[in-house]
């Protein structure tokens, strides 16, 4: 069974918080029972040791097997005053292990006359702890310490003549344990009753973005872009769900670009292909007379170019998209290039009457770059202003240079480009006219190319526009590099950049 991210962390929250009381009920226990022992030890031996300093002189005669006695009715007295007090069995043995006196306040046994010697021989050390039955003395487990108390010898040396031990039962610890411990699990139990609500609380409100985010992430894969994320915090998980919604906008834009690229490319390749195959036709069943198959054959020619340039600007387009365009760059007139490519449309501008202005001023201007692509790009500049030129209008170049860049502007009178379209002019398959009432043949690729090249050269390209007033294109490209390096060396992280951040097209 597929266990959920929810379940996950609200499972591995709750062992996390379960297994810190568990730690903190064991600490505290420790600790408790620690704190009860020292306390037992410290007012145990300290008692027992004042105990110890005056049995000493109650030591009245030397016993058989050289034990020693004890006068039992003037220590008993000082005994049973400190037993009370305490709350602790206290007796006294020889070396043997036989108890001499004893006081019993806090067991309440009747008689006891021996213990363990080995109790009384870790007693020479000068101190003996444990917490034992006492060798079956008592029933239940007592916490007891010793102490060796000494007497003078014939010789007028110290010497041992047996131990003084008192015992406590930790009946009393125990009690007050289960108190603590009783306590501390009711304690527990609501604070981990609460703590599972606030995490399941928690851990669902930080799922959830994530399974709306899924959710989306689906209905992307089945092609539904309209699903958006609700962005209700900034961390990280915000950030993602921004992210996600901006995925979303640009599959958005892609695939309505898509779309809009497959129709136009079925348009764009359908008319044409029906005017040539109907011509043709034509002429090959005798439709079309023999003075009439020229005129016809030209226009049927003007299709094959247009639909030549159309797989053209398709194959750069596939090129920029993988990072296969390649530049071979060349020292070049920038001058010369824009005169000869103008002359291309001195048919189209002496129907239209237009009016070219500036070219007087021209004067040589070398550029490195590749010289067919920026043909290119001249190309689809002027095309884009003599299709847009309004009857008798004008069209004026102007080129120039500074330090590290040559500038070059063409600007032409017509309608020029409405201000909500100027943002959008340079991306990609994007037409200003979607009837295509003004522009026939256009595709949206021609300003997408032009761009692309241009930075691909380390340039870049901008419009500015006045509606039925003038349109102008002005773009610039790095003039040569006096340290030799050239654009073969840039061209590759222009690419990928650039294409990322703005896909651009053109204005038709």
């Amino acid at each position: 069974m597929r266990r959920s991210l929810f379940k996950k962390y609200f499972a591995i929250t709750m062992v996390i918080v379960l297994i810190s009381y568990i730690l903190l009920g064991t600490v505290m226990m420790l600790f408790n029972y620690n704190y009860w022992r020292e306390e037992k030890k410290a007012l145990l031996t300290h008692n027992v040791s004042s105990i110890a300093s005056f049995a000493g002189e109650f030591t009245i005669y030397l016993g058989e097997g050289n034990n020693y006695g004890i006068e039992a009715e003037s220590l008993g007295a000082f005994m049973n005053i400190i037993s009370e007090n305490v709350n602790a069995d206290i007796f006294v043995t020889d070396t043997s292990g036989n108890i001499l006196i004893g006081v019993y306040s806090n067991s309440k046994i009747t008689s006891a006359e021996k213990i363990d010697p080995s109790y009384v021989q870790s007693t020479a050390s000068g101190f003996f702890e444990t917490r034992s039955k006492f060798g079956g003395m008592y029933n239940s487990s007592y916490y007891a310490i010793g102490v060796p108390f000494m007497v003078e010898n014939d010789e007028g040396k110290a010497q041992m003549a047996g131990a003084i031990f008192a015992a406590t039962s930790d009946t009393f610890y125990r009690q007050h344990l289960m108190t603590t411990l009783d306590v501390f699990l009711v304690a527990a139990a609501v604070t981990l009753a609460i703590s599972f609500i606030v995490v399941w609380l928690f851990t669902y409100k930080m799922i959830k973005p994530l399974r709306l985010i899924a959710l989306a992430a689906h209905s992307f894969g089945n092609g539904d872009f309209s699903v958006r994320v609700p962005v209700k915090s900034e961390d990280e998980v915000g950030q993602l769900a921004i992210a996600i919604n901006n995925m979303a906008n640009s599959l958005s834009n892609s695939e309505g670009m898509r779309r809009s690229f497959i129709a136009n490319v079925s348009h764009e390749l359908k008319t044409p292909m029906t005017t040539i195959a109907g011509f043709i036709d034509g002429i090959l069943d005798g439709t079309i007379p023999p003075d009439k198959q020229e005129y016809y054959l030209k226009i049927v020619s003007n299709e094959v170019k247009r639909l030549s340039r159309l797989v053209k600007s398709m194959l750069d387009l596939s090129k920029i998209d993988n990072g296969e365009m390649k530049l071979n760059p060349v020292k070049f007139d920038l001058s010369e290039t824009v005169l000869s490519t103008l002359l291309t449309f001195e048919h189209s501008i002496e129907e239209k009457n237009i009016e070219i202005k500036g070219l007087d001023s021209l004067s040589p201007l070398t550029v490195t770059g590749d010289k067919d692509l920026i043909h290119q790009v001249v190309y689809n500049l002027i095309e884009n202003a003599v299709k847009f030129t309004n009857n008798g209008g004008y069209i004026r170049f102007a080129l120039s240079d500074s330090f590290d860049k040559a500038y070059v502007s063409i600007e032409n009178s017509g309608l020029g480009i409405p201000s909500d379209d100027v943002p959008m002019i340079f991306e990609r398959f994007y037409k200003t006219d979607k009837s295509r009432s003004r522009d026939k043949n256009g595709m949206g690729l021609g300003l997408y190319l032009v761009k692309m090249i241009l930075q691909l050269h380390g340039g870049n390209i901008s419009v500015s526009s006045q509606e039925n007033v003038y349109c102008r294109f002005s773009f610039y490209l790095p003039k040569p590099n006096p340290s030799g390096k050239n654009l073969e060396n840039t061209q590759k992280l222009k690419l990928n950049d650039k294409h990322s951040k703005s896909d651009i097209q053109d204005v038709e």
